[in-house]
């Protein structure tokens, strides 16, 4: 425990650190010069912020709703849906001349409180296909990409095809997967669908196992005809545990893109926790943990984007008293608490621009 001599000394040793390279381009126009697109997660609450909207407009080219598509904002009774803040931000998306993903359809988790106890008793596949038609039909034409499938894989389940035992594979059995693909194909088949998972980047046993799994389930989805165009990948990273496992990476996303699938980067952030208080020291481990994924992911041709699980640090928790008084905040994202860029910010854009870390 921190005394409070300590905590005093610490802010008094702590000067505010200037953010880098506000005069260099965005990473926007960075990825786009590598061919690429980079963007965020955002929200509505955040775009209430006048500060925040040209800061959101000059560094990201593609936008993914934080909550604002996950079931249970959308649909808060059976039936009676609701997409005034769905909406929003596809208005605002169109206004800026961003891209738009939909993000998530299929989940174990964000679902409205009736949902599981109806689908256990009622056994209907209506219930996901046609919430699927529903959402993609409403915005068909106008979103061009969409996280269908959420986190079904699960090894530590004890599955012999490593699904995850969720309500839905506990009523429909593996097959509800594939119609749900099938669902939005039907609503709108233009649009890339999306199967997003997390964990394909880290190092160690288990991690191996959910490497193997997630290639041979999509593998699967291709030998059955099932529609699936890409693999998202979120990428939650840590600085200070953990580690990347840049060879099995890079094997894995070859064997990806050889199964003809595109690959996202949907969700990337860096959990700076169990880090030391030195906020120089904290950004040097995030954005060297950032450096080493886009090291990789970017060397493979078929990624074609990149997203942060939101922009700016200051739409994150925020720091206790004790934290406060000695400069402590999170440094998880490209832009800090006063939207100024971070060694994150500077390492993405190097990695856009083919500099390795």
């Amino acid at each position: 425990m921190l005394t409070r001599r300590a905590l005093l000394a610490a802010a008094a040793a702590a000067p505010l650190l200037p953010a880098f390279g506000e005069t260099m381009p965005s990473l926007r126009s960075a990825a786009r010069a590598a061919g690429r697109l980079y963007g965020c997660a955002t929200a509505n609450y955040e775009l209430q912020r006048s500060d925040f909207r040209p800061v959101l407009l000059r560094e990201a080219g593609v936008i993914v709703p934080e909550y604002e598509m996950k079931r249970d904002a959308l649909e808060p009774e059976p039936g009676r849906y609701d997409f005034s803040a769905a909406d929003k931000l596809v208005k605002f998306a169109e206004d800026h001349d961003l891209v738009f993903r939909g993000h998530t359809l299929v989940w174990h988790l964000s679902n409205p409180p009736w949902l599981e106890d109806l689908v256990r008793s009622t056994r209907d596949e209506r219930l996901f296909t046609a919430h699927i038609a529903q959402v993609i039909g409403r915005y068909r034409g106008r979103i061009g990409s969409w996280d269908v499938i959420n986190e079904v894989l699960s090894p530590a389940d004890g599955r012999a095809d490593n699904l995850r035992d969720s309500f839905w594979l506990q009523t429909f059995g593996p097959g509800y997967i594939d119609a749900a693909l099938h669902a939005a194909r039907a609503a709108d088949p233009s649009a890339q669908l999306v199967y997003n998972d997390w964990g394909c980047e880290q190092a160690g046993p288990f991690y191996d196992c959910f490497r193997a799994a997630t290639l041979k389930f999509l593998e699967g989805l291709k030998a059955r005809s099932v529609p699936i165009d890409a693999l998202g990948l979120q990428g939650h990273l840590a600085a200070f545990r953990g580690g990347i496992d840049a060879r099995a990476l890079s094997r894995f996303l070859d064997e990806v893109k050889a199964m003809g699938l595109r690959i996202l980067v949907t969700e990337l952030d860096v959990d700076d926790g169990r880090g030391p208080l030195d906020i120089a020291v904290r950004d040097r481990s995030v954005a060297d943990a950032a450096a080493r994924f886009l090291d990789v992911v970017l060397a493979n041709e078929a990624v074609d984007q990149v997203l942060t699980w939101g922009l700016s640090d200051r739409f994150l928790r925020q720091p206790t008293f004790e934290e406060r008084l000695i400069g402590y905040a999170p440094r998880t994202l490209p832009l800090d608490y006063a939207f100024g860029r971070t060694a994150m910010w500077r390492a993405m854009r190097r990695a856009f621009a083919g500099v390795r870390a």
